[in-house]
């Protein structure tokens, strides 16, 4: 039996799907996903899979527990049809943000989603720009973590010069020095205290941000409460222009009001998340395609080789 590539999608992202597809020079096969009246998830596999090495496509991103639930039941499937191995492709993994225990009785939600994939059948995962990179960690299977960071670095590089890369919290530091040496720039980073979950409240700057063009960085963007609070006072502390980056457009609630209204220049985004239709008519927010990246990830995984090479 031939070692033949298939990738499915569910109804999350079909576009970064297809896209990943043209690169791959393959047909995106075919899936039946859709709803019984109760709204319960129905789904048949309109192709032969058995002896298949298979790649699910669909970040788990709004309606989360629709489009998580469309995955599990998709690797089931496949697993119940015989799929050699099932890779589960989530360009954006949900539930992310609760990694760990940080007050009492409270869940770890990253690890059950992690528990779900494993035990429905997924053989390995291919995801992008983890809310932290331990997650890796909750998989008793191999996890393919890839970075947004190429695509994002070239156009930073392109356009903009006199840069200073800034972290919006101390969380992100890791993140924006690793940009920050590759674009020979400075690095600041806000000081930000969190009071409950989706409110924060910027406190400093560290660092110099007079006379230079700031970029934030984040791995998403959600309310925008952070990135809008953090830009007045990047703005008041002498930047002469204030732009964002960030790999996942979550932007939920007032996020693109939020945006609308701020100091912001620029939202640069990347399409693991398809945008919701008010944030396409936003004119601040440029989209970037990954659909190359985790192309290129997937034929390599199917190839058996390197992925960390994408990435030196």
């Amino acid at each position: 039996m031939p070692n033949i590539l298939k990738v499915f999608t569910g109804n999350a992202h079909p576009q970064l799907a297809q896209e990943i597809c043209d690169h791959l020079k393959i047909p995106l096969s075919v899936a039946e996903v859709k709803r019984f009246s109760d709204g319960e998830i129905f789904v048949e596999i309109g192709e032969n899979v058995r002896g298949r090495d298979i790649f699910v496509i669909q970040p788990t991103c709004t309606p989360v527990n629709d489009h998580l639930m469309e995955l599990v039941i998709m690797v089931d499937a496949l697993r119940r049809a015989s799929a050699r191995r099932i890779t589960a492709v989530l360009p954006y993994y949900g539930y992310a943000r609760q990694d760990r225990k940080v007050a009492p009785r409270v869940p770890i939600t990253a690890k059950v989603v992690a528990e779900m994939l494993t035990v429905v059948g997924a053989r390995r995962v291919l995801s992008m720009d983890l809310h932290a990179g331990q997650i890796q960690g909750f998989f008793n299977i191999p996890v393919d973590h890839l970075y947004a960071a190429p695509v994002l670095l070239k156009y930073i590089g392109e356009t903009f010069s006199n840069v200073v890369m800034v972290s919006p919290d101390a969380g992100g530091v890791e993140r924006t020095r690793a940009f920050a040496k590759r674009l020979n720039a400075d690095l600041a980073i806000v000081d930000k205290r969190r009071d409950r979950p989706n409110e924060s409240h910027a406190m400093r700057i560290i660092g110099d941000v007079a006379g230079k063009i700031a970029i934030l960085l984040d791995d998403m963007v959600d309310t925008a409460g952070t990135l809008s609070s953090a830009a007045a006072m990047l703005e008041k502390a002498g930047a002469v222009e204030v732009h964002a980056c960030c790999t996942h457009p979550v932007l939920s609630g007032v996020a693109v009001e939020r945006i609308e209204g701020s100091v912001i220049r620029s939202l640069v985004v990347t399409n693991t998340i398809p945008l919701k239709d008010a944030a396409k008519k936003c004119k601040k927010i440029k989209v970037l395609s990954v659909s190359e990246l985790l192309g290129e990830a997937i034929g390599r995984i199917h190839g058996e080789d390197s992925v960390s090479s994408l990435f030196v």
